[in-house]
């Protein structure tokens, strides 16, 4: 007669085999040192987690909070508003600006231009201009040395 074989009892229900690859990573050097680390840092890992939870149940009560959404809502629009409407008007001014230039067949002599140099919008944008290639040039210089 033979001896029934006894079997090993699933952990967690776990399969034999799965025990065996956890038990030989358990006794891998490298693993049981990092073991001593996280035992030793426990009450460091357990304080961040207190203080990550906290956080978060104060971020889901805010996400939550419809009256706090809504005013987050009203605030980022007075903030965007203006800044939306700028950029329409400066884009429908490109816009109208493009379609004047194409329709405008005549060329611009020396005097014109002289006197376009007078417009304080064009004194601006050649200031913008003079600064922007200063700037340029200063980084360019800096990236060399």
């Amino acid at each position: 007669m033979s001896q029934p074989t006894q079997q090993e009892v699933p952990v967690n229900g776990a399969a034999p085999a799965q025990n065996q690859d956890v038990l030989d990573q358990l006794m891998k050097p490298e693993v049981q040192d990092s073991l001593i680390v996280l035992v030793e840092n426990l009450p460091k890992l357990a304080e961040m987690v207190t203080a990550m939870t906290k956080a978060y149940d104060f971020a889901q009560g805010l996400a939550t909070d419809k009256v706090f959404v809504n005013d987050m809502k009203v605030a980022l629009g007075e903030f965007t508003t203006p800044v939306v409407e700028k950029a329409k008007g400066v884009a429908s001014a490109a816009i109208e600006a493009g379609d004047r230039a194409q329709a405008e067949q005549s060329s611009v002599g020396l005097f014109g231009m002289l006197k376009m140099l007078k417009d304080p919008n064009v004194q601006q944008s050649l200031r913008f201009a003079q600064a922007f290639l200063n700037v340029l040039n200063e980084r360019q210089g800096q990236k060399q040395d």
